[in-house]
């Protein structure tokens, strides 16, 4: 990914198109908290602030604008968490938020995700909106029919470690023959990855997907699909939606925003759900950074409105408007976070996922990770749908991410 090489001068005081004053903000659907981007239009009047929801691909539509070199680039900006790493290689093209105070505000925020937000030169471009820390969702009525534990920290003491989890779920399939644990291959192995210490390409750039931290993961997705407790049910579709409302699947292995999913899917299951630790540790999938392009020519006003956006307290409101996960701890023991959930049986979710949040490891994210991964992904998908030997699927997943990692310049 490129977003082009010099910049051209915006017409625009604030590198906007609207005039001195206008500062244009861009972000998606439900990427930040609504009631607070439209507060912060009405407190920050030495600039005109203009939020604007970008739909379609926004990566793809960021990237175009920013490679124009023209005069709409955004003054504030976005940026998805799965995209961030490939921003990274051109950080000149972002101010870095360091120059402007935010190492004043660091403690407030996780360290792991900090840090994410930083180039491996120690810039940060990055700064943070909402996390994705992992956690064991499941049906309390099906586990209970099933003779296995119902309440959460009986479920988090029993299904601990990936191994438990899965002999659980052949117990449930003995019980419940219609009902599986595991939604689907891909549901174990992205957690199972995000819960190691390193990914698939060190920060030398050097193509470490072969090694065991990822063998392990690709083990235990394979292993579930064996025992017979996977529901081979890519998330999303039709039969995930019928599976979560009827009770086949029976448990997800996934991100905070998982359980806004399920209650979309699954709207008639009030109350027949929990969450709890999940299996083998915790890991993140998701969550997203704000970063203000070079062309903002009032730099340290857009870091005023950014850092104000995402103060513990607006994360808070972030939490309710959007169901954004917060980054920053300090939210965690606020009002917002410690309601009941009616459609968790009344559980209180952040003492769960807050836990979980400080826990996450801090992983490198190499721009070229994505690419890296692909094969794997697919190759899993071959041995659930066509029942491809898993040895053979591993030596190709690992084969064609390196043809593809040379290709981009990973050792």
């Amino acid at each position: 990914m490129t977003v082009g090489g010099t910049a051209a001068c915006s017409t625009s005081a604030s590198g906007g198109s609207g005039g001195d004053k206008a500062m244009d903000l861009w972000y998606w659907a439900d990427g930040l908290g609504k009631k607070v981007v439209d507060e912060a239009v009405t407190r920050f009047t030495e600039v005109e602030l203009r939020p604007q929801q970008i739909g379609g691909n926004f990566k793809e539509k960021l990237v175009t604008t920013m490679s124009s070199g023209g005069t709409f680039i955004p003054d504030i900006t976005g940026i998805k968490g799965e995209d961030f790493a490939s921003f990274t290689p051109q950080a000149d093209r972002f101010h870095n938020l360091l120059d402007l105070g935010a190492d004043k505000l660091a403690s407030q925020y996780l360290p792991w995700k900090w840090k994410k937000g930083m180039t491996k030169d120690g810039k940060l471009i990055g700064f943070p909106i909402d996390i994705g820390p992992t956690a064991h969702f499941y049906r309390r009525d099906v586990y209970a029919q099933a003779g296995l534990p119902s309440e959460p920290d009986k479920v988090a003491a029993q299904m601990s470690t990936w191994d438990d989890y899965f002999a659980a779920g052949v117990e449930l399939k003995k019980a419940v023959p219609t009902a599986f644990i595991v939604s689907e291959a891909w549901a174990v192995y992205n957690v199972a990855v995000g819960q190691a210490n390193a990914r698939y390409i060190d920060e030398n750039e050097r193509f470490i997907g072969d090694q065991d931290h990822i063998r392990k993961a690709w083990d235990l997705a394979v292993r579930a699909t064996q025992l017979g407790i996977n529901a081979k049910t890519k998330a999303g579709t039709p039969d995930w939606n019928a599976g979560l409302a009827n009770g086949t699947i029976a448990s997800l292995t996934g991100a905070s925003w998982v359980a806004v999913d399920i209650q979309s899917a699954a709207k008639d299951t009030t109350g027949k759900w929990g969450v709890a630790a999940g299996p083998g540790g915790t890991a993140n999938i998701g969550g997203s950074f704000l970063a203000i392009p070079k062309e903002c020519q009032q730099p340290d006003v857009a870091f005023k409105i950014i850092s104000w956006i995402l103060s513990p307290e607006n994360q808070a409101r972030g939490f309710t408007d959007s169901a954004l996960f917060p980054s920053t701890p300090a939210t965690y023991t606020m009002p917002a976070l410690t309601s009941p959930s009616e459609f968790l049986g009344g559980q209180v979710p952040t003492q769960v996922l807050g836990p979980a949040a400080e826990k996450i490891p801090a992983q490198y994210e190499s721009p070229n990770d994505q690419a890296v991964s692909a094969p794997f992904a697919i190759e899993l998908g071959n041995i659930e749908a066509g029942g491809k030997d898993p040895n053979t699927a591993w030596a190709d997943a690992v084969a064609e991410a390196k043809r593809v990692g040379q290709r981009l310049g990973v050792k």
